[in-house]
C-alpha cells in the first residue's frame, strides 16, 4: 500500500492566498486512506529570513526536517502532499538520490536563487535547491546532476530563469510535452537513472481544469494528460517518491470542486 505524508505547508508560497494551502492540503488529507496517511505538525510562524535570501527560511528548516524523518521512517515509496512546492526538497533529501531522475510537472521553472528572486519565496526556487543552489539547510546535498532533472509542462520563466535555463544542463520538455507521454518516458529513461521521482504542482493543469491554485497559467494539461504521462513513466521505470503540491481553494468549502481530478492525479502516482 502507498504511504502518504500531508504537509500543511505555507511558508514557502508568495501567494497572498498562502494560508489557503493548509485548507488545500487538510481537504486532500480527508480523502486518503487513514491508516496509510501521516499529517505533519507544521510550525504556524511565518519564521525570518536570518539573512538567507529566502523569506521564512527559519520554519522552512524546521519543516524540512520534519519532512525528511518522516519520508525515512517507512518502507517503500512515499507521496507528499503539500503545501507549497519547497516540500519536495527535504522529501528527496531522505532518499538515496544516486541513481534518481526528478520528473518535474509545473506551469513554472522554480529556478529561481536568493539573489534573483523579487519575491524571496522558497516555491520559485526548489529546482535550483536540488541542484546545490541554495542556502544550507534548503540545498539537496550531494546535488543533482542537471542531466537527471527535467522539467515539463513548464510555460512560465522569469526573464532571470529564461537566462539560465538553456546553460543550465536541465532537460526542458515544455508545455507541450504532454502530447506524447511515452517521449516523456523515454526521455526519462535517456537520463540513465534507474528511479524517478515525480512531482507534479496542481498549476500544470489548464486554468479550464482546477480552480484551486494561485498562480495560474493558460494553455496548461489536461487531467488525462498527466495521469497518462505519470503511467506512462511509471511503466519504464520504478517509483522512487512522489510529491503533489499547491492547492490552494479559494475557501474551504470549494476544495471539493477540484478533490476528483486531484485524487485521480494522485491514484496514478500512488
Amino acid at each position: 500500500m502507498a504511504r502518504f505524508i500531508v504537509v500543511p505547508q505555507w511558508q514557502g508560497s508568495s501567494s497572498s492566498r498562502a494560508m489557503r494551502l493548509i485548507d488545500g492540503a487538510l481537504a486532500i488529507a480527508g480523502d486518503l486512506p487513514r491508516a496509510a496517511t501521516t499529517i505533519l505538525d507544521v510550525p504556524a510562524e511565518a519564521g525570518e529570513d536570518l539573512g538567507s535570501g529566502v523569506r521564512r527560511f527559519s520554519s522552512l528548516t524546521r519543516i524540512a526536517d520534519l519532512v525528511s524523518r518522516a519520508v525515512a521512517d517507512g518502507d517503500g515509496p512515499a507521496v507528499v502532499v503539500g503545501g507549497d512546492c519547497g516540500v519536495a526538497l527535504p522529501a528527496l533529501a531522505a532518499l538515496d538520490t544516486s541513481d534518481i531522475a526528478v520528473l518535474w510537472l509545473d506551469a513554472h521553472a522554480d529556478l529561481q536563487a536568493p539573489a534573483t528572486s523579487p519575491s524571496g519565496a522558497f516555491h520559485g526556487m526548489v529546482v535550483r535547491a536540488l541542484l546545490g543552489e541554495a542556502p544550507t539547510g534548503l540545498a539537496l546535498d550531494p546535488p543533482l546532476p542537471a542531466d537527471r532533472v527535467l522539467l515539463a509542462g513548464t510555460r512560465e520563466f522569469d526573464p532571470e530563469e529564461e537566462a539560465f535555463a538553456p546553460a543550465s544542463g536541465i532537460t526542458l520538455l515544455g508545455a507541450e510535452a504532454f502530447e506524447s507521454p511515452e517521449a516523456v518516458a523515454e526521455a526519462v529513461v535517456a537520463t540513465g537513472a534507474a528511479r524517478v521521482y515525480l512531482h507534479v504542482d496542481l498549476d500544470v493543469l489548464d486554468p479550464g481544469v482546477i480552480g484551486g491554485v494561485s498562480h495560474p497559467v493558460p494553455f496548461g494539461a489536461s487531467v488525462d494528460q498527466v495521469v497518462a504521462t505519470i503511467r506512462a513513466v511509471r511503466a519504464r521505470l520504478p517509483l522512487a517518491g512522489a510529491t503533489l503540491t499547491e492547492f490552494s481553494p479559494a475557501a474551504p468549502e470549494s476544495a471539493v470542486d477540484d478533490l476528483g481530478t486531484i485524487l485521480r492525479i494522485i491514484g496514478a502516482l500512488a
